[in-house]
């Protein structure tokens, strides 16, 4: 009997097939496990967390900082004192022997110097503040040479005031000073305050005035607003604020014309175009009075 139940009960079991489908949680867990953020998290940002939080904690501790600084230190000096990265002199090109000269003092570089202890910047910085550079430019060639490419600003006027005296370039910049105006004779002289921000008119004037050239003394700025052009001997052409250079062409042609300038005038107003004035010298003066006065004593 017990041998025929154990048979019976062995035969129920086997015909009781296993389920295939999943159960709940492993469905769920292969969802995750298909989703592409999660997969990325166990892939890339676990890994990631774990190397971050390892090396937290190596950094955490102060001996460790300081031999990962020497390290870095040590590696950095090593590349940079190499030959090859080795500055040995320096070149300035296109500096007069006086600009090379401040050069040299200015830049307080001890050769033979790494290329990576060079601040190109701030020596540019240094070497454009004199007056006299107009621009200039740093580079390290081949060979460990330095070289400094200067462009030097051209005088092409002085310009005396209260201060001293100046020589300005074509913009009004100041490029040197000097002692004396007899220095540099060859360039024509402007005086008076506010003289030097109107450099460009007083050229222009400068050349209009090419005729009578060997006569010219300067030009005088006039209430920071207009010139006179000052002449050879004592004589002087006040010229308007406005179209400077027509008026004084107006009194060359009248010179040409009627020999003005050669006579005994210490004036020729122009401030007015419309109606120009003579003033003459005392002597002229006296002498036309004197005829004046014959000429009334016969009549």
């Amino acid at each position: 009997m017990q041998s025929l139940i154990a048979n019976r009960g062995a035969t129920h079991t086997q015909s009781v097939k296993r389920d295939p489908a999943p159960s709940r949680w492993a469905y769920r867990i292969h969802r995750i496990w298909l989703t592409p953020v999660y997969r990325a998290m166990l892939r890339v940002g676990l890994p990631s967390f774990i190397l971050l939080f390892a090396a937290g904690w190596y950094i955490s501790n102060p001996t460790n900082r300081f031999a990962i600084v020497e390290t870095v230190s040590e590696i950095r000096r090593s590349v940079e004192t190499r030959p090859e990265f080795a500055v040995k002199l320096m070149a300035v090109e296109g500096a007069s022997p006086v600009l090379d000269h401040a050069i040299r003092d200015i830049v307080a570089v001890e050769f033979p110097v790494s290329s990576f202890d060079l601040d190109l910047e701030a020596l540019q910085a240094q070497i454009s503040a004199f007056d006299v550079v107009q621009d200039v430019a740093l580079r390290i060639r081949p060979g460990g040479v330095l070289e400094v490419a200067v462009t030097e600003r051209t005088p092409v006027i002085i310009w005396r005031h209260a201060s001293g005296i100046d020589m300005l370039d074509a913009t009004g910049h100041r490029v040197a000073s000097l002692k004396d105006r007899g220095s540099r004779p060859d360039l024509p002289l402007i005086v008076g305050p506010g003289a030097g921000a109107a450099v460009a008119e007083a050229r222009g004037i400068l050349e209009a005035a090419g005729p009578i050239a060997p006569r010219l003394r300067g030009l005088v700025r006039v209430g920071e607003r207009r010139w006179d052009l000052v002449l050879e001997p004592d004589q002087r052409i006040m010229l308007p604020e406005i179209a400077p250079i027509a008026a004084l062409e107006q009194v060359l042609a009248l010179d040409e014309a009627q020999d003005v300038l050669a006579r005994d005038l210490t004036h020729i107003d122009m401030r007015n175009p419309a109606r120009p004035t003579l003033r003459m010298t005392q002597p002229a003066v006296e002498e036309l009075r004197r005829i004046r006065s014959l000429d009334n004593g016969e009549r």
